[in-house]
């Protein structure tokens, strides 16, 4: 079943927010720029981790030093889960920031 747009929407503002309000209440340095639904997440190092809409495809993609990653909507679970690796996205949120931080956060409710 396809998400309709205005859920879609939603449900990307609701977890580029949780993915904020993670950052905000950890240890790290970051900077976080969201602006046109797109969320930037800038690490003290340099490097980023950017969360992008692709509405056409009902997509979230996440672009991280390792690589890109497109994340469908699983009703049944409630999550995003990678297209590929069927990772949900707070396991890649939580390995790309250790990957690129050396610090460990944990994104528990994505």
């Amino acid at each position: 079943m396809s998400l309709s747009e205005a859920r879609y929407h939603d449900l990307i503002d609701a977890a580029q927010q949780e993915i904020e309000d993670v950052f905000d209440d950890s240890d790290l340095d970051v900077d976080l720029e969201n602006s046109a639904g797109v969320l930037t997440i800038g690490f003290e190092n340099g490097t980023q981790v950017i969360l992008s809409r692709q509405e056409p495809l009902r997509q979230l993609w996440v672009a991280a030093r390792s690589g890109g990653f497109h994340f469908d909507y699983d009703e049944k679970s409630a999550r995003w889960i990678c297209d590929t690796s069927e990772e949900p996205l707070g396991e890649l949120m939580a390995r790309v920031t250790r990957e690129q931080t050396g610090s460990d956060v944990e994104f528990e409710e994505l």
